[in-house]
């Protein structure tokens, strides 16, 4: 051991070991050597297992110690206390959990920097704090610590210089006692449940802020930036930040507003490097202080309501500047012409309403920009040639906008582009021909072009593509077997072209596949065996001519979300093997020739949010285990439908550098491409797409051969929106539980042979606002025209010629809307023709066979009726052949003459 080398350095004061791939805790026993040590570093090390400090007992004089970044597991050590002398320690990025011990605090006196960041610690924070009144530096930001600052003894820390409580559960108003830590210079309570108002004076007397984060939590009311008038040392204000990583948490800020006007006209003292209102609520122009600001390095004013043109003053201003971020706004014209600026790294002004052409020389302008997206604007023309020299270039966004031409050659040669987004355009030609070379790419998406020509081969060059997207375009050719070789491939969207032939069998290979459309194209034959893709999340099939049995070992993902396999020519029956696929949320076979009883086994699919089983040739009952699945009673804050999403880190310069080191970055999402489906209701085709389908539930049995009663436990489906059994041959009456489908939107039980009474209790369902019994043989009044059933027409209910009421403009009898109970006599007039067939045509048979046996038995009994009952037959056996052998006569001679 190396330590045993050092030992005659024991007087050592300072050691750093960090950055190393140290493990044995023999050298944490070895240390005790050095009694003179002050700092210690262990940093980014592989130490692992129960924090011991027993270990480090023997180093009293020890004032720094450093355990970041290893993978230290369990409880923190009540025994830390022993190290009376410390006055830094660092346990951050580890693995440490439960609860802080109270007593740990308690004999830390000395100690002035507390990092406890990025565990998984839980609980309080014990008021045993307050008994450290030297402390300049607290973090325990990234765990999952709760309560509220009032009752933490954070009151008394009123030395600290900066407080970091990020991303943690903090809840409550924030305390007033704030007020009086005048020499906090950083305060981070970003991502937490804090709430009420900002407009108190907590704030203006905290004049030696630097760097302030808010945002990402429930604060309501209006925040003033007057309340920053006397910070002159303001470097960095976080206020608010996109509500896609923020709804992550389960949390929204739409109550929150940013007023930066006022005072209008006001000159700051300070100089910004960081500014990011993005998410709140601010309107008309850019605020007017940052005309002043000439520092800024990084600029989000994203979602939000700005308005008027491009704003290249704030490039011209800030030479610094490296990030600008105004994506979702409402800023129009023409992108004005680009200063030159060396610095800019990245530019998102996507969202908007820009519209005009790209001016030539934009290379020139911005020459070291790495992100540069202008989708969703009104761009139009041609892409400039010159674009290409953008040789820092990683990230271009141009989809969804009006651009046409070709693709320039130069573009396709761009060896460091990762990400190219062209879709949505009117681009045209084909775009993988020889001067395709986009080698390094990672996500290219060409979706809703017009280029037409087939796969060539050169896209097989790309060996770390992850996601490809040539959805909607004109494109041709069987796929080629040589796809199943790029093994990185998650992505793969290849719907609503004109591709044919098999489904290779080499696309299985593809194990890293998590999204795969090719729906709406000629493909045909079998359905390949694509068990070996186990992280496979969305399965789109549907719009093709595949044949045969749906395979046994079809799919073996446990990850499998969606399976969409509609408007196919696939028969037989449904597989056992896929009850195996316990985590699928939507499951669609419509409009295939699939048959036989629908299987219990169905029923294991208990995550189950939309089943469209319709237009096929199932029979048989519906299966009551159906009233078991969780239609809709998912857990909504899973969004499972919305993580197709990549995202590019954004980095600015380390904006500030005290005892806590904090960079100031953003995600910017290069790729969301969200699930999409079409599902039936409301008798409406939709296509449901993103988080709308967390919250889409549905069942769709119709156009079958279903017969047998509607299972009452189908009222169980409490969280169910639509529900179609229509079109099929099933009898009974509605069951009453469905009064129970509380969440139910639409309800069609058309074209079957159900009978008797509607329910009354229908109307107590409040979302209802498709129903229809129609075609069936319902009986009595229909129900009366209150709540959502006012909103009914005679249509839910033609074809049911015994139905009345006022609705139908058929009264009932008087009887009926008596309030009284109907009388005996009435309900036999009512229901004559509600006859059970079995009943009646064996009383018809029994009667008919005991009047026979009457007329027998007196015919031989009586000899005078036996003796006149003869001779009658024999008079009409005369009568007969006479009138039979005078009209022949008659008719011969009238044939001879």
């Amino acid at each position: 051991m190396f330590v045993a080398e050092l030992a005659s350095l024991r007087n050592l004061e300072v050691l750093d070991l960090s950055y190393n791939d140290l493990e044995s805790f023999q050298l944490l026993q070895e240390l005790s050597i050095f009694g003179n040590l002050m700092t210690l570093d262990l940093s980014w090390n592989r130490f692992n297992g129960s924090l011991s400090i027993q270990d480090f007992a023997s180093l009293s004089n020890l004032e720094v110690l450093d355990l970041s970044d290893n993978s230290f597991s369990g409880i923190v050590p009540s025994s830390i206390r022993l190290l009376s002398s410390l006055k830094s320690l660092s346990l951050a990025r580890n693995y440490l959990n439960g609860s802080l011990p109270n007593q740990v605090f308690a004999s830390l006196s000395n100690l002035e920097i507390l990092d406890l960041s990025s565990n998984s610690l839980s609980g309080i924070i014990p008021s045993s704090i307050r008994l450290m009144p030297h402390l300049k530096s607290l973090s325990p930001a990234g765990n999952y610590l709760n309560g509220s600052l009032q009752n933490q003894g954070f009151c008394q820390l009123n030395k600290l210089q900066e407080l970091d409580l990020s991303y943690n559960l903090f809840q409550g108003i924030l305390p007033p006692c704030l007020n009086n830590f005048t020499s906090l210079r950083l305060l981070d309570i970003s991502a937490n449940l804090f709430s009420g108002n900002l407009s108190s004076p907590l704030l203006p007397n905290l004049t030696s802020l630097e760097y302030i984060d808010l945002s990402y939590n429930q604060f309501e009311g209006s925040f003033s930036f007057s309340s920053f008038a006397n910070h002159s040392k303001l470097q960095v204000v976080i206020l608010g930040r996109d509500n896609i990583k923020f709804k992550e948490f389960g949390r929204d800020n739409k109550k929150f507003e940013v007023e930066t006007e006022y005072p209008v006209g006001w000159v700051p003292l300070f100089q910004l490097k960081v500014l990011s209102l993005s998410s709140c609520k601010l309107t008309g122009d850019l605020p007017g202080f940052l005309q002043y600001q000439f520092r800024l390095v990084g600029v989000d004013l994203s979602h939000n309501n700005l308005t008027g043109s491009f704003p290249n003053w704030l490039l011209e201003n800030n030479t610094r500047l490296e990030i600008l971020l105004l994506r979702n706004n409402s800023l129009m014209g023409q992108l004005l012409p680009l200063g030159p600026n060396t610095r800019i790294n990245s530019l998102d002004i996507s969202h908007n309403q820009l519209d005009g052409q790209l001016q030539e020389n934009v290379a020139h302008m911005i020459p070291n920009i790495t992100s540069l997206n202008l989708s969703n604007n009104g761009f139009e023309g041609i892409i400039p040639s010159s674009i290409a020299e953008l040789r820092a270039l990683q990230i271009l966004d141009l989809s969804t906008n009006n651009f046409s031409g070709e693709v320039p050659k130069q573009l396709l040669a761009a060896k460091d582009l990762e990400i190219l987004k062209l879709s949505n355009n009117k681009f045209h030609g084909e775009i993988f021909s020889r001067d395709f070379n986009l080698t390094g790419l990672l996500c290219l998406y060409l979706g809703n072009n017009q280029f037409t020509g087939t796969l060539s081969n050169v896209i097989s060059r790309i060996s770390w593509l992850w996601v490809l997207d040539v959805s909607n375009n004109y494109m041709s050719g069987e796929i080629p077997s040589w796809i199943g070789n790029m093994t990185l491939l998650r992505t793969l969207v290849m719907g609503n072209n004109n591709f044919k032939g098999k489904l290779p069998p080499e696309i299985s290979q593809l194990q890293r596949m998590e999204f795969l459309d090719v729906s709406q194209n000629a493909l045909s034959g079998s359905l390949p065996s694509l068990k070996s893709m186990e992280y496979l999340e969305h399965l789109h099939l549907q719009g093709n001519m595949f044949t045969g049995l749906i395979p046994r070992d079809f799919l073996n993902s446990s990850n499998l979300l969606t399976l969409d396999i509609r408007e196919n020519r696939l028969f037989g029956s449904i597989p056992n093997s896929i009850s195996a696929l316990l985590k699928l949320r939507i499951l669609l076979l419509r409009g295939n020739l699939l048959s036989g009883f629908i299987p219990n086994h169905l029923c294991h699919l208990t995550e189950i949010s939309l089943m469209d089983l319709s237009n096929n040739s199932f029979s048989g009952p519906i299966p009551r285990c159906f009233g078991h699945i969780r239609f809709g009673e998912t857990k909504k804050e899973d969004n499972v439908f919305g993580q197709f999403m990549y995202w590019y880190e954004l980095n600015s310069d380390l904006v500030y550098a005290g005892y806590l080191v904090k960079h100031w970055e953003f995600l910017s999402p290069t790729y969301n491409e969200k699930d999409e489906v079409e599902f039936v209701t409301k008798n409406r085709h939709d296509f449901y797409r993103g988080g709308i389908l967390e919250f889409m539930s549905g069942l769709d049995l119709s156009c079958n051969n279903l017969t047998g009663e509607i299972p009452h436990e189908l009222g169980m489906l409490s969280w169910i929106r639509a529900l179609n059994l229509s079109h099929n041959q099933l009898n009974g009456s509605i069951p009453k539980s469905f009064s129970n489908l509380s969440q139910i939107e639409s309800l069609d039980l058309s074209y079957n042979k159900l009978g008797g009474e509607i329910p009354l209790e229908l109307v107590e369902l409040n979302f209802l606002e498709v129903f229809s019994v129609a075609y069936n043989n319902f009986s009595g009044r229909v129900p009366d025209t209150k709540a959502q059933f006012g909103t009914f027409d005679e249509r839910s209910y033609e074809g049911n010629p015994f139905l009345c009421g006022e609705l139908l403009k058929r009264k009932c009898n008087t009887s009926i809307e008596s309030p009284c109970a109907p009388s005996q006599s009435f309900e036999s007039e009512a229901k004559w023709y509600d006859i059970n067939h079995v009943v009646f045509f064996a009383s018809f048979t029994t009667s008919y066979i005991m009047i026979l046996l009457g007329f027998v038995i007196i015919l031989y009994i009586n000899p005078y009726w036996r003796h006149r009952w003869f001779n009658f037959i024999e008079e009409c056996i005369y009568s007969c052949y006479y009138f039979v052998f005078d009209s022949l006569s008659k008719l011969s001679a009238y044939l001879y003459n």
